[in-house]
């Protein structure tokens, strides 16, 4: 068994707290509360520290960034183009038509470097690797995490934020199944870039269910192709189906789903963004899912509680731009709520419930937003 529960780290805040995933949201969420003066905070990560690290586009709103701000993550570690802009594009017969500006009130920035920043800041022994969740039990009354590798640990207060893929949301909440949308997020980035590329670009092909995102990162630019695609498809291009391999690695992608996204790029999108796509030689990929919205994101495990974050609470499609925004608030929200308790001893039940109050109308919406959005690019089922 783990042991992280010596009487004088209890003693300092009497709340023992896992945060369960090492992505992005769970990074920011151990900070948080090491920040506001909790100093029993563990984190534990799936991957094993060897595991390959990387991913692509994301977008921070202006919430987002000064809650990074105000933990001492400065803008220029991770946000390397200030563009606000996005350029809404037709495309028909290859050829670009109108364009559409307007302005993103955030900035974008990529997981690899977001994730760099964040990480870089834990305390060495905060973050454990390797450390795959299998069950959430009981124990003396406190709520139990059992480990693939066989440890256990225990806590008074269990925070998954592992992501779409959950084990959390599987655990405590395991009605909610995720669903394919029926299109993917091919996704590249390449060390080639149009001349200039500064801002945002969004490529909308006349009456072809498709859009294509490009924009530009440090070292060249990165891409998304939004593609319809059976399950069966999906299982050709990547080896399984989408409720299994939602993700889908370098080394998932055959040369049937290479070729398809080629052949895509070839006959709807302008020549200049085409050649971006066949210049790419690693590609990802990410099955667009659905899922019914929460209507819980708190859970007693005897004494203590257990909570969902994030995209382990409510996975959104991309269009939302809400993903890492909805973690990273929900986190600072809740250690609002833990400091009430820390430091005026608020009721914990309350608090939690307060912050659940506060914050689930806003996961809700985020949930319906995405299937309104893909209605209105044409995409999906």
């Amino acid at each position: 068994m783990s042991t992280h529960t010596t009487a004088t780290r209890r003693a300092a805040t009497g709340l023992r707290v896992a945060v369960v995933g090492g992505s992005l949201t769970g990074p920011t969420t151990a900070l948080l509360l090491l920040h506001a003066g909790f100093d029993d905070v563990t984190l534990y990560e799936a991957a094993p520290a060897s595991a390959p690290l990387g991913g692509g586009l994301i977008g921070l709103e202006h919430s987002s960034l000064d809650i990074l701000d105000q933990l001492g993550v400065p803008q220029h570690e991770f946000v390397r183009y200030n563009s606000e802009t996005v350029m809404d594009i037709t495309v028909c017969g290859r050829r670009r038509g109108s364009e559409h500006r307007h302005l993103y009130a955030g900035r974008n920035t990529t997981w690899t470097l977001l994730h760099q920043a964040l990480t870089r800041r834990l305390p060495t022994g905060t973050l454990h690797t390797g450390k795959r969740v299998t069950a959430l039990t009981g124990e003396h009354d406190r709520p139990l995490l059992h480990f693939a590798d066989g440890d256990t640990a225990t806590a008074d207060l269990v925070i998954f934020a592992d992501g779409r893929a959950s084990t959390g949301r599987r655990l405590l909440d395991p009605h909610r199944q995720l669903r394919y949308a029926g299109y993917v997020a091919h996704r590249g980035q390449t060390t080639t870039t149009e001349p200039g590329l500064l801002d945002f670009l969004r490529f909308e092909p006349s009456h072809s269910g498709m859009q294509f995102n490009l924009a530009p990162i440090p070292g060249g630019a990165d891409w998304t192709f939004y593609l319809g695609a059976t399950t069966t498809q999906y299982t050709d291009f990547f080896g399984a189906p989408p409720n299994r391999r939602v993700f889908a690695l370098p080394q998932h992608v055959t040369d049937t789903a290479r070729a398809a996204v080629d052949t895509s790029a070839q006959q709807y999108l302008p020549e200049e963004q085409a050649a971006l796509v066949h210049a790419t030689g690693i590609r990802m990929a990410a099955a667009v899912m659905d899922i019914d919205p929460p209507t819980s994101m708190v859970w007693p495990i005897g004494a203590g509680h257990a909570v969902l974050l994030g995209d382990a609470l409510a996975p959104v499609r991309p269009h939302t731009a809400r993903g890492a925004n909805n973690g990273i608030e929900q986190a600072q929200g809740l250690c609002a709520a833990l400091t009430q308790h820390r430091k005026y001893g608020a009721n914990l039940t309350a608090a939690l419930d307060g912050w659940q109050h506060r914050h689930l109308p806003a996961a809700v919406a985020a949930v319906q937003l995405g299937p309104a959005l893909g209605r209105k690019y044409g995409l999906g089922v």
